[in-house]
C-alpha cells in the first residue's frame, strides 16, 4: 500500500520557521520528502535554520519575509513565481505578541501589530498561496492558531482575539476553496518555545495550565509536527475546515 503520509515531490511553504514550532514542522515535512521554503524576519536566524535543514539533506529555500508587511508578502510570492515554485502545502505559522495584560489596557499600536501579523498577514499569505494552489488543482493550507483562540487565556487578550479570527478564517477559506484546496488549523496549548517564555516565567500561570492538563506536562515543538504532517499529506484528504487541538488534553 502507498504511504499516505509521503510528501515526496511536494513543495511546502512554512512561515515563521527560523525556530520553534515552525522549524520543527519544516524539518518534519522534509523528513517525509517535501522540499521546503521557509520564512522569517531575520536573515541570520533564517540562514541558521536553513543550514540545519540542509545538514539533513533538505532541499530548502530561505526567504526573509515579515508577515506583518503586505509588501514583503507580495515580494515573497513574486520571487517564488519567478523561480517557478508553487507550494502544494502552506503552513502559516508566523505570529507575534508584543503585549501582555488585559485587553482593555492594550495600547492601540500593540493591538494593531498583533492583528497585522497574526490575522491580516496570515490572510494575505493564505490568499496568495491559495490562489496558486487553486490554479494548479491541489493544495493544503494549515494555519497555526492556539487554544487561546478557543478559550481566551488571561493576559493574552489581543493575541487570543487574533487567533480566534484565524479559526474563523480557516472555516471561511475551507468553504471558499473547496473542493480543490483543503484548509485546516492546529491549536497548540502551552509549548516550550521562546515565543511562550512569558508564560513559563509566570509560575502561577504555568502551574495553573499544567494543573489542568491531564498529560501533566507542557508540550515541545515536536509534539505539534504530527498534526501538521497529517494535515499536509494525503492522509487527511477528507479533512477540511477543522481545528486540531494539541494541548495534552487540557481542553476537552
Amino acid at each position: 500500500m502507498a504511504d499516505s503520509f509521503d510528501l515526496t515531490g511536494r513543495k511546502a511553504l512554512v512561515t515563521g520557521a527560523s525556530r520553534g514550532i515552525g522549524l520543527a514542522i519544516a524539518e518534519a515535512l522534509v523528513n517525509r520528502g517535501a522540499a521546503v521554503i521557509i520564512t522569517g524576519r531575520k536573515t541570520e536566524s533564517l540562514e541558521s535554520a536553513a543550514g540545519k535543514l540542509r545538514s539533513k539533506g533538505a532541499d530548502v529555500l530561505p526567504v526573509v519575509c515579515h508577515q506583518g508587511d503586505p509588501k514583503a508578502i507580495e515580494k515573497l510570492f513574486r520571487r517564488l513565481d519567478d523561480q517557478g515554485l508553487t507550494a502544494d502545502i502552506a503552513v502559516i505559522n508566523a505570529a507575534t505578541n508584543p503585549t501582555y495584560g488585559p485587553v482593555m489596557e492594550t495600547e492601540l499600536a500593540a493591538w494593531q501589530k498583533v492583528v497585522d501579523v497574526n490575522l491580516t498577514g496570515a490572510w494575505l499569505t493564505a490568499r496568495e498561496a491559495g490562489r496558486r494552489m487553486a490554479s494548479q488543482g491541489r493544495g493544503s493550507l494549515v494555519f497555526m492558531t492556539s487554544v487561546s483562540g478557543l478559550d481566551p487565556f488571561p493576559g493574552l487578550g489581543a493575541y487570543s482575539v487574533s487567533k480566534a479570527g484565524l479559526i474563523g478564517l480557516t472555516k471561511v477559506l475551507a468553504k471558499e476553496l473547496a473542493p480543490v484546496v483543503r484548509v485546516n488549523a492546529i491549536a497548540p496549548g502551552l509549548i516550550e518555545t521562546r515565543f511562550a517564555a512569558a508564560l513559563f516565567e509566570n509560575q502561577e500561570a504555568y502551574q495553573r495550565v499544567i494543573g489542568a492538563t491531564p498529560l501533566g506536562r507542557h508540550g515541545q515543538p515536536e509534539d505539534v509536527v504530527g498534526a501538521a504532517v497529517f494535515l499536509a499529506s494525503p492522509a487527511s484528504s477528507y479533512v477540511t475546515g477543522q481545528v486540531i487541538v494539541v494541548d495534552g488534553g487540557a481542553r476537552m
